[in-house]
């Protein structure tokens, strides 16, 4: 980060959208520890890609907080600064709507979604591989590699290619995994009778 960008950072106001955030520290991960992490994981991701765009990591900081606290009030978003409108809409578009399958809600960001919205979702989607690395479900992380491929990578491709790539290799690692797990042997096996 050069100090231009530190200096932009440093004029963000991101301490609210931390608290907001901070109502997700109960909230567990499949993964192991909890989905406030999660949130700045996240918002670290699009720093080291070197996105310092204000809605952006203010958005990727509360990303989770409407889908997971159903009861969540959300006047709290709209009265925090001059951007929160834009951020709470940002957040709209990334957050799984009650009810909507998996599959639609990622084709509708793959189709319809905000250049925005795109790179939120590659790095929520790239915190989410590095923390199946601590997921022992091998039904959970085939799925996820499944869906990165199918959705996630065509997002990336279009936004950045520097994601797309750490994406895929993410994958590889995850599936690489299960194959070494004897799950996809296993799977192929009774596939197969």
């Amino acid at each position: 980060m050069n100090t231009q960008e530190m200096l932009v950072l440093n004029g963000m106001y991101l301490a609210p959208y931390m608290q907001i955030a901070t109502a997700l520290i109960g909230k567990q991960r499949h993964a192991g520890g909890n989905m406030f992490r999660h949130q700045l994981d996240t918002m670290a991701i699009l720093i080291d890609y070197g996105y310092i765009d204000s809605v952006l990591l203010k958005a990727s900081i509360i990303h989770d907080v409407i889908e997971d606290i159903p009861d969540f009030n959300r006047n709290k978003i709209l009265e925090i600064d001059m951007e929160s409108g834009q951020v709470y809409d940002l957040v709209m578009e990334v957050t799984r709507q009650e009810g909507q399958l998996k599959s639609d809600y990622l084709k509708r960001i793959l189709e319809k979604g905000s250049h925005k919205a795109k790179v939120l979702k590659c790095a929520d989607r790239i915190s989410n591989m590095i923390s199946l690395g601590f997921v022992s479900k091998p039904e959970f992380i085939e799925r996820y590699c499944d869906e990165t491929e199918l959705y996630i990578f065509p997002i990336a491709l279009e936004v950045n290619f520097d994601m797309y790539q750490e994406l895929i290799q993410l994958v590889i690692s995850r599936r690489k995994y299960l194959e070494d797990s004897g799950y996809l042997a296993r799977n192929l096996k009774k596939a197969n009778t």
